[in-house]
């Protein structure tokens, strides 16, 4: 007997210098097609099976998001796309529905928006999106205010959702860096855009809502309906900080969030402080959804758009999966990967999405 009890005892201790691989599995890039992935967040505006046919092909399901965006196709067309894409590929592609909001200071607005969004529950959308024009360009009352998502005119909407289910995908305000002056932003991308678009970068418009209001009305009416499943889509807008967005989770528990087009700024922060990062996903790994933020223009056909989504979504694998160093476009040093384990993955890329969005890949057009 002891030297049974020896024997055990030496394998518990040899157990403690197993390499971390094999105490912490670990996918590779070799591992990248063999994984169900979910991109759940696309906005994909062209039906064109190709694209979604090359997806299929890496193992990538979709949730394409119709946005209520000027520089989108009109919503109507949107749906259209989605519906149509969703017939060709019902085990394979999920959609969201969205509502103009211009005219929602009208009379008839509330009545008109609650039968169209009703219409696309029925046609198949899994969920409802609102945007950044809702705190950053719709005005209203006589003093043209710009009209917070806290406005009592959304509140019926967002009860309606509570009471039936549906996950509401919010994106309010902009990434912190649109408050900044160029040289202080954290990543190239957004240095480039709003250099190229100063009507847009917000530290030249003081007039405009800050940062701090902006996700201050966000809190506001996620506090005011606590029985919505909220999505907040680009880490909430609280991209800036892993301990901003954690303390954003703990305080709604019915919320989640995507990482669509923040990676860099997460990124960023792992180039300082990787173990952070790192336990902020472990950490939080039912809350979060990944998601690319990749746009289709109408003109672009599928083939096009696959080459440039799978150079994305590779790259993404990278990060999330390996301990690879390794140069990112929107950062001037190179960036360590997070080296995730597989469990952490697995929600990360398709399980979270699967149970909030419950069946949206089960078949059904």
């Amino acid at each position: 007997m002891r030297h049974l009890v020896s024997s055990v005892a030496a394998l518990l201790a040899g157990a403690a210098f197993l390499p971390a691989q094999a105490a912490d599995p670990r996918y590779t890039m070799a591992d990248y097609g063999r994984v169900v992935k979910i991109d759940a967040h696309m906005h994909l505006h062209n039906p064109d099976p190709a694209f979604m046919a090359a997806a299929k092909g890496q193992n990538v399901k979709v949730l394409t998001i119709n946005v209520d965006y000027p520089d989108f196709p009109p919503l109507d067309d949107q749906q259209r796309v989605a519906i149509e894409l969703k017939k060709q590929f019902p085990q394979n592609l999920a959609w969201v529905a969205s509502f103009p909001v211009d005219g929602s200071d009208k009379p008839e607005w509330l009545a008109a928006t609650r039968a169209r969004v009703q219409a696309s529950l029925k046609a198949g959308a899994v969920g409802v999106k609102v945007w950044k024009n809702i705190g950053m360009s719709l005005r209203g009352g006589s003093d043209h205010h710009l009209v917070m998502i806290d406005d009592a005119r959304f509140a019926p909407l967002f009860d309606d959702f509570a009471k039936q289910g549906v996950p509401l995908l919010g994106h309010q305000g902009e990434p912190h860096n649109c408050w900044l002056p160029l040289e202080q932003m954290t990543v190239n991308n957004d240095r480039e855009y709003f250099k190229a678009h100063p009507q847009y970068h917000m530290a030249l418009h003081p007039e405009m809502p800050s940062w701090e209001a902006q996700m201050a009305a966000r809190d506001r009416m996620v506090a005011a309906h606590p029985g919505l499943h909220f999505i907040g889509v680009h880490l909430a807008s609280l991209e800036r900080d892993v301990d901003e967005i954690a303390a954003f989770l703990d305080r709604f528990p019915n919320a989640n969030v995507d990482v669509a087009a923040r990676i860099g700024q997460l990124q960023y922060q792992s180039q300082r402080d990787r173990e952070r990062v790192r336990r902020f996903f472990i950490k939080y790994q039912d809350r979060i959804m990944y998601g690319s933020d990749l746009a289709q223009e109408p003109s672009q056909d599928g083939a096009a758009l696959a080459t440039e989504a799978e150079r994305v979504w590779r790259m993404h694998w990278r990060y999330f999966n390996t301990a690879d160093t390794f140069k990112v476009a929107d950062l001037d040093r190179p960036v360590q990967g997070l080296a995730l384990p597989k469990v952490v993955v697995d929600k990360l890329y398709h399980l979270n999405a699967e149970r909030i969005f419950a069946g949206a890949w089960s078949g059904k057009p």
